[in-house]
């Protein structure tokens, strides 16, 4: 079992860095939360590997399919925010005209 990734590691902290760069945290946190999937993926597979027990296999292997689950309806919620909100999708860079609106808000207040 694999985890398969439409973003690479690089690609999130870029996605990551655009968001807070323009106050635009919400595909940020959508981004935080694929890491934390991918580092709970790991996490199962190195106790999988220590496993002694056929019910410590199950019991990894369950959260693992659970994890895989959860880590593509992120990443696909994250490229379809990222498509909404019309980001570049070679150099994950957003749009300009959300930075506008953006850099617009923090001059009026």
């Amino acid at each position: 079992m694999s985890l398969e990734t439409k973003f690479s590691d690089a690609q999130l902290r870029r996605i990551n860095l655009q968001s807070i760069l323009y106050l635009c945290s919400c595909p940020s946190q959508v981004g935080m939360q694929i890491d934390s999937l991918r580092k709970l993926y790991d996490y199962q597979a190195n106790c999988a590997d220590r496993s002694r027990t056929e019910l410590q296999n199950q019991v990894h292997q369950r959260i693992a399919e659970a994890t895989i689950a959860a880590h593509q309806i992120m990443e696909d919620c994250l490229l379809e925010v990222m498509q909404m909100e019309g980001w570049d999708p070679v150099t994950l860079e957003m749009s300009e005209g959300l930075r506008t609106v953006l850099e617009q808000e923090i001059n009026d207040n």
